[in-house]
């Protein structure tokens, strides 16, 4: 659809994604134009800058966004991302954009928009209300619904990782070795495996090794991120492998899992087809790069097939990244698998060059981009999305109750539009209730099909796999979990203690051998801002930390445990009560999955907290100064590739990311991450429990200095945990 951004003027076509009456979710084109801190919407282009809206909207410190991912509307597949105020969660505004670029300039532009609306905590937020086509928008202060800011509720605006990029320098922030090695070239692509399969001679390898392909593409990162994640018939025309492909289970925005046939003829002689059941996940990180990983999982609605040998991807994905101002992308495949072949002719050479040859497909995908150059790639995906059958049927046991609910929430809101603009002020007001009834016709769209389309039972039934509430598809996720494939959490043999000392429930091991346990990181490995960074925009060593860390605990629990450092009994308390001079403070991770786990790191500043300005300012801020200023730099230091590529290397400003809820004790500050508030945050979460035991992670914690006088940076703490397992978490009762 194209945007448009001119002058601090941004404007284009989106969608707007709401519930009807019967709790089924439907989109509504509009042209939405955003000038300083002031959302406006038209059912079609506005011939100059002073025509009136017909809606209105204003923005400041209290509006967040979070991106929601990819999801599929009457066939059109559209990169949705919310609009919420953090005082009422209810009051919020879905939108959708044609393309994963223009969702990002949106996000961006939006987030950037509501903080130079209102830069001071106490804000006041408005809408505008329409009546009859006319709007009347009423500035005066008595109509203003005045809000306390809470920045604790928010949830990511970035499509990176599990955190918003701080620097526009894509650099990463720790110092560490390629885990990768060159071993030779092949149709104009140069080939790679893992280091840890490399010996001196360079003979070694695994049994099923990791092998990555990489090429250059004459083609933006976009365009090829959406061939790759086509499952229809323009796959075809690159992918020799690929028989056909469906999506079994759409779990949210940047996740589903997909199952794949391959053909045979490119195989070996004698060995039988095979297919892969995977887990994919993707993400966009702010320098326009995308992402997407795959693992082998297992699936109650696909089991394996007659005829097909299934084999098991360990890790796999893409990573393209553009290059030449975005003309070409630099594009990484790489793929580890077990082709599950018990024949004896069946080498671990001759499957090493199957998966050789699986990589190859950069080199197939380049030639058809270079084929149809200048021809673009708007056939993007159609019908690929989802596959009806497994979601009709998981309609069609889902209690009648719920579907009762959902009609009296809408009926609810309903009654709500219905309210005079004294009673209601919200960006609900940029949702007409007349937007059900009525829609900006498509350019190239036929009335009759749409509403063949439309009243089709078919289309109902497709339909209803998108508009279940988020409540009951994070159900549906975890227990696709518990089910056995996504993640392999231990839920048996957990501790269960009564009561127990708090910040000493991870054990310490400085040999680094004990499995689940703790030990501090080098700091040297970290790269902060210099004293010359403002200059220069170069990034040093770190030194040393600021902080000693003195514990942790390892938690497992039916709910989220907060403030943990104010409880009886614990590290924190016990110097209280002493009357110590020492100040802490708590990191508090809070993981979702089978559970929910809490992983809290403590450090103990011993000198007063008066003695360093910044770490003052920080703890007695209010919470909009430590969101922008709280830093976590992560660091798998040993573990699967697919990990390392989840997340990353780069610094990350925790609370413009996940919500963070900051407790202010007498004697501490604690932190606690709601790793679960963020789409994408989870879907990596969701991946590296599956590998957790065999991990080595690495994380340094940092207040981001911004002025002259804040410079150089000192880490408060840094952290390294050894193989964690969550059957040793401790239990909480």
């Amino acid at each position: 659809m194209g945007v448009s951004q001119t002058d601090g003027r941004m404007e284009g076509w989106l969608y707007t994604i709401r519930h009807n009456r019967f709790g089924l979710q439907f989109s509504r084109k509009r042209y939405f134009v955003l000038h300083e801190n002031n959302l406006t919407s038209f059912k079609s282009v506005p011939s100059d800058h002073n025509e009136e809206p017909e809606r209105r909207a204003s923005l400041d410190c209290c509006i967040r966004v979070t991106d929601n991912g990819r999801e599929s509307f009457h066939r059109k597949i559209l990169f949705i991302f919310t609009l919420y105020n953090t005082s009422n969660h209810l009051d919020q505004l879905k939108l959708g954009a044609s393309s994963p670029e223009e969702a990002a300039k949106w996000i961006r532009s939006l987030q950037d928009a509501s903080q130079k609306g209102f830069p001071i905590p106490d804000c006041e937020f408005f809408v505008s209300h329409a009546e009859k086509g006319l709007v009347k928008l009423d500035v005066s202060k008595r109509n203003r619904r005045k809000n306390s800011v809470d920045w604790t509720n928010y949830s990511s605006t970035n499509y990176s990782s599990t955190s918003l990029n701080v620097e526009t320098n894509v650099a990463p922030d720790v110092i560490a070795p390629s885990p990768w090695k060159i071993f030779g070239c092949q149709n104009g692509l140069r080939l790679f495996k893992e280091a840890k399969d490399w010996d001196s001679r360079g003979r070694h390898w695994d049994d099923h090794p990791a092998i990555m392909a990489v090429g250059v593409i004459d083609g933006t990162s976009e365009d090829i991120f959406n061939t790759l994640m086509s499952l229809g018939p323009l796959r075809s025309e690159w992918d020799f492998c690929f028989y056909k492909g469906n999506v079994v289970e759409h779990l949210d925005g940047h996740t589903d899992i997909i199952h794949l046939q391959l053909y045979s003829d490119w195989l070996p002689w004698g060995m039988n087809r095979r297919d892969l059941l995977l887990r994919r996940y993707w993400r966009r990180e702010d320098d326009g790069t995308y992402v997407i990983l795959c693992h082998s999982v297992y699936h109650k609605n696909c089991p394996p097939k007659k005829g097909y040998v299934r084999a098991c991807v360990k890790s796999g994905g893409y990573v393209v990244t553009p290059a030449n101002n975005g003309k070409q992308s630099l594009v990484k495949h790489m793929v580890a698998i077990d082709w599950r072949s018990w024949n004896l002719y069946m080498r671990p050479s001759s499957a090493r060059s199957i998966t050789i040859r699986v990589v190859e497909r950069v080199a197939a995908l380049r030639e058809m981009f270079k084929a149809k150059q200048g021809h673009g790639f708007t056939e993007f995906v159609s019908g690929e999305f989802l596959d009806t059958k497994p979601c009709l049927s998981k309609i069609n046991t889902m209690p009648l109750k719920t579907e009762a609910k959902e009609v009296d929430l809408e009926t609810m809101h309903a009654e709500e539009m219905d309210k005079p603009t004294s009673a209601r002020n919200s960006l609900m007001d940029l949702n007409d209730a007349s937007d059900e009834f009525f829609d900006v016709p498509e350019p190239n769209e036929s009335t009759e099909f749409d509403s063949f389309i439309d009243s089709s039972p078919y289309s109902q039934g497709h339909q209803l796999k998108i508009p279940t509430p988020a409540g009951i598809v994070k159900k549906l996720q975890d227990l696709a979990i518990n089910k056995k494939g996504y993640m392999d959490l231990q839920e048996v043999g957990l501790e269960e203690n009564n009561t127990f000392f708090y910040g000493a429930t991870l054990q310490k091991d400085p040999s680094l051998t004990l499995p689940c346990s703790w030990s501090t990181a080098d700091p040297s490995t970290f790269l902060i801002r210099g004293n010359n960074y403002l200059k220069d925009q170069q990034k040093v060593k770190a030194k040393g930390t600021l902080m000693q860390m003195i514990g942790a605990d390892w938690i497992s629990s039916d709910k989220r445990e907060d403030d943990l450092g104010g409880r009886i009994g614990g590290l924190v308390q016990e110097y209280a009560a002493k009357g110590s001079p020492e100040f802490f403070f708590i990191v508090n991770i809070q993981v979702p999955g089978s559970a929910m786990y809490s992983l809290a790191l403590y450090y103990m500043l011993k000198t007063p907290l008066e003695e360093h300005p910044l770490l003052e300012s920080f703890v007695n801020g209010d919470d909009a100064y430590r969101n922008s200023r709280f830093k976590l730099i992560p660091h798998i230091s040993k573990g699967s590739w697919i990990v390392k590529q989840s997340v990353g290397k780069k610094a990350c400003l925790v609370g413009q990311a996940l919500e963070v809820c900051y407790t202010r004790g007498k004697n501490y500050l604690e932190l606690d991450i709601d790793v679960g508030s963020s789409t994408v945050a989870r879907g990596v979460t969701n991946l590296v429990l599956g590998y957790l035991n065999n991990l080595l992670i690495e994380m340094a914690f940092l207040i981001q200095a911004n002025t002259v006088e804040e410079l150089p940076e000192l880490l408060l703490g840094t952290c390294r945990l050894n193989y964690l397992d969550v059957s040793k978490s401790v239990k909480e009762r």
